[in-house]
């Protein structure tokens, strides 16, 4: 497989009334082809803002790409401005997005079908007639019913399983080369949740196309994805493969994580305390104040820096890496 996606020192910041966020933090991680990689971390951590700055879709203002390149296909995207004609192309044909709440991101005064072959004539210049066909297959492809008629549904009309389809189908309609999945199934129930990533798994694998799945549960990612990046506070603190971090995590963060992850007969153990602000960043580690293997010497350096541990699995904190005093 070759590389898809090289993603180096992103930056990204919001200018606010209390002050600088910088909700992305000299991010740096690597999409394969036909790779699914998981970004994991809590809500606020900067896993959707990342994403949305790979996409050049941050609102500006109050959001700025401070720093760092994007490299898709050897092609550095953060060259181009947010609405030139280049990106605007990329968006939906190379690379599309899944968002977190389908009934926000259709457009609920169109039917599916115009948003559906609006993608394919915009990006294809497919004509209208055969866009119908073409989108009214890809909804049958990602199992809605009686597809035919559905297709003329104003997404009001559907249920919040059957819009999250419809945003699947859309995704997949240009068959890119890559598509982020920004939480995709957060606001479904267990069962509607379930059957989506099993349907999302099998059309990334059925069509050869790279997978970004954020999400905050690791119990999720780990039955599919083949790398996994945890994110904190705007950083990416450890990275692996499924089995390098579940058998051995290196980063408390990740530790806690897993420990929130439900299992039959046994207690979830919650992360104590809150996320620093990301207005004020401390200088040391970021996970510092919540960390119970914390050590006088965390409080001397900042951590900012990955090392590996073995093979493709990197942390920055030193301490489990070298060892409890």
């Amino acid at each position: 497989m070759g590389r898809l996606l090289t993603v180096t020192g992103l930056t990204t910041e919001f200018r606010t009334e209390r002050g600088t966020v910088r909700a992305v933090n000299d991010v740096s991680y690597t999409v394969d082809e036909s790779e699914i990689v998981g970004l994991v971390g809590e809500s606020g951590c900067g896993k959707s803002v990342s994403q949305l700055s790979v996409m050049q879709l941050v609102p500006n203002p109050p959001g700025k790409i401070m720093a760092g390149t994007v490299d898709f296909n050897g092609t550095n995207l953060l060259k181009y401005k947010r609405e030139s004609r280049e990106m605007c192309a990329i968006r939906g044909r190379d690379i599309s997005m899944i968002f977190q709440e389908p009934m926000t991101s259709l457009n609920p005064a169109l039917t599916v079908n115009r948003q559906m072959t609006e993608v394919l004539i915009e990006h294809l210049g497919t004509e209208p007639k055969t866009a119908r066909e073409q989108s009214i297959d890809m909804l049958s492809q990602v199992g809605i019913p009686d597809p035919g008629k559905r297709v003329d549904d104003y997404p009001h009309q559907l249920s919040g399983g059957m819009r999250q389809r419809v945003m699947v189908a859309m995704a997949m309609l240009c068959n890119p080369k890559l598509i982020i999945a920004d939480e995709a199934t957060t606001a479904l129930d267990a069962t509607i949740q379930a059957q989506l990533l099993e349907l999302l798994y099998d059309m990334v694998n059925k069509y050869k196309t790279a997978l970004v799945m954020v999400t905050h549960n690791l119990g999720i990612v780990a039955r599919y994805v083949h790398r996994i990046n945890v994110m904190y506070a705007g950083r990416i603190v450890e990275s692996g493969t499924v089995d390098e971090i579940w058998a051995n995590p290196m980063h408390p963060y990740t530790e806690g994580l897993l420990k929130c992850v439900p299992k039959l007969g046994e207690k979830l153990v919650p992360i104590k305390g809150m996320p620093p602000s990301l207005v004020n960043r401390p200088d040391t580690c970021p996970f510092l104040a919540r960390c119970r293997y914390r050590q006088k010497s965390c409080f001397e350096q900042s951590c900012s820096e990955m090392t590996c541990v073995e093979g493709t699995h990197y942390t920055t904190c030193s301490v489990l890496l070298g060892g409890q005093e």
